[in-house]
């Protein structure tokens, strides 16, 4: 690209339709000719080959696993990879944030929690890297829910201090997430009797996520 002489774009992934992760792709096929991996079931403004759950793909040697997740939208897509020498990467979409999840735009709380416990389950040492930097939001509604959790407060701190020198949070490990993101922890106890005080009829894993959900979705 003009920017970076010598690097050239040849493969795009996406992971949803949502007009913020597509809104360019019409464009930069124009100009690079690169090809583009999506959804299956979802519809692209371009040419693309669809995948789904189950299907590898190599770039350059590199071989990426692709997960489907739905929830945020009905076909969303993440894609893992294994790198040589280096920590696992996972690109994500919007189905998990930084301390957060996406919005159940499409899909059903049923289907969100299974998409994260699958994402959830992935090695501890996997680069999340979602894209969005909603993480200091996020973390202070995980601190609404779980004021006790000590990893929770350490990370807020961190992610704070980050922030202030114009730093990102991300990429993070997901064995963080696992230890301060509160959709990734709504079956703890802690997690679960705060949802019940908002919520009296969270009463099982699938009440108790929706309701956690919900609860985020009005917070301020």
């Amino acid at each position: 690209m003009q920017e970076h002489p010598g690097v050239e774009l040849d493969t795009i992934l996406v992971t949803h339709h949502h007009a913020d992760h597509t809104g360019g792709l019409e464009a930069l096929v124009a100009q690079t000719r690169a090809r583009v991996l999506g959804p299956a079931m979802e519809k692209m403004p371009v040419a693309s080959q669809g995948l789904q759950q189950g299907d590898r793909f190599d770039w350059h040697g590199l071989d990426f696993d692709t997960l489907e997740v739905p929830g945020h939208t009905l076909g969303h897509l993440a894609f893992w990879a294994q790198p040589q020498t280096q920590d696992p990467v996972l690109f994500c979409g919007d189905t998990l944030f930084s301390g957060g999840c996406g919005r159940l735009f499409e899909g059903t709380p049923a289907q969100m929690l299974d998409s994260l416990d699958r994402l959830a389950a992935l090695p501890g040492d996997t680069r999340v890297c979602c894209a969005h930097e909603y993480t200091l939001s996020n973390l202070r509604f995980a601190l609404a829910v779980e004021p006790e959790n000590a990893a929770l407060q350490s990370h807020f701190s961190w992610c704070t201090r980050q922030r202030e020198q114009g730093l990102p949070t991300l990429p993070v490990a997901l064995q963080t997430e696992r230890a301060i993101n509160p959709f990734l922890r709504s079956r703890v106890p802690a997690v679960a009797a705060a949802v019940h005080q908002q919520d009296p009829l969270a009463v099982d894993d699938v009440t108790t996520f929706a309701a956690l959900r919900q609860w985020k979705n009005i917070f301020r």
